[in-house]
């Protein structure tokens, strides 16, 4: 990857972080608009491709591809936030659809514009997504890496935030209820962890999109007649 260009600003490690802003950063009360979002629940839910009993399937599919396309750029970002900018735009090149596209790019430039608001050293990361397309993964890891997160626990949040993300869709769409929903996310951890393990020895070369039936529901999303969610 090369380095940033001259206009788009280098960023920097923070301190050694304490557990208190591993908690805050992976709290679902952070403002960076994921809630908004059903990483495509909401359309196969509408055109009658699952229901409650299949949210599990769609969650498990759906972790699974972000260990294998997301996660390679998390890492890589929150092991070296000033390589932001081109893992940015190589991450940008794995999302040909529009709709996923544009989801991704909303979460990422939220997140950035949140952060450098608590956070005054990380307006490099804002000050990026303004200038390139600021897609949630590779801003995720910089954020993490900037404040001084470790790469493995800025996975771990990461893939915490995506089930989360899921089964409070789930729970607002009428699949589950919210105590099914915690159970289901508890049950994940063994899946976490193996995420994770795999993520190590995979950098953004390997990155690949692994549930294309889920990125197809991402893209019709937007044509649904009604729509609870932005994606």
């Amino acid at each position: 990857m090369s380095a940033p260009s001259a206009d788009r600003p280098a960023l920097r490690r923070g301190a050694a972080p304490d557990r208190w802003l591993v908690l805050q950063l992976a709290d679902g009360t952070f403002p960076s608009g994921g809630f908004a979002h059903s990483a495509g629940l909401e359309a196969a839910t509408v055109l009658g491709a699952l229901d409650g009993a299949g949210i599990e399937a769609f969650l498990d599919a759906s972790l699974r591809q972000i260990g294998r396309a997301a996660l390679p750029f998390v890492r890589a970002a929150a092991d070296e936030p000033a390589r932001l900018a081109a893992l940015d735009d190589a991450y940008d090149a794995t999302l040909p659809m529009v709709a996923p596209n544009r989801a991704s790019r909303a979460q990422g430039r939220a997140l950035a514009s949140a952060a450098a608001r608590v956070w005054d050293h990380l307006g490099g990361v804002a000050e990026h997504a303004r200038l390139g397309p600021a897609h949630h993964a590779p801003v995720f890891g910089a954020v993490f890496g900037a404040l001084g997160v470790s790469p493995d626990d800025a996975l771990a949040a990461y893939l915490h935030g995506a089930a989360r993300g899921i089964l409070s869709a789930g729970v607002r769409l009428g699949l589950i209820g919210p105590l099914e929903a915690q159970q289901l996310h508890a049950a994940r951890a063994p899946l976490f962890g193996e995420l994770v393990e795999a993520a190590h020895g995979l950098g953004p070369e390997d990155a690949a999109q692994t549930a294309p039936l889920i990125e197809i529901f991402a893209a019709l999303h937007e044509r649904l007649d009604g729509r609870m969610f932005q994606s």
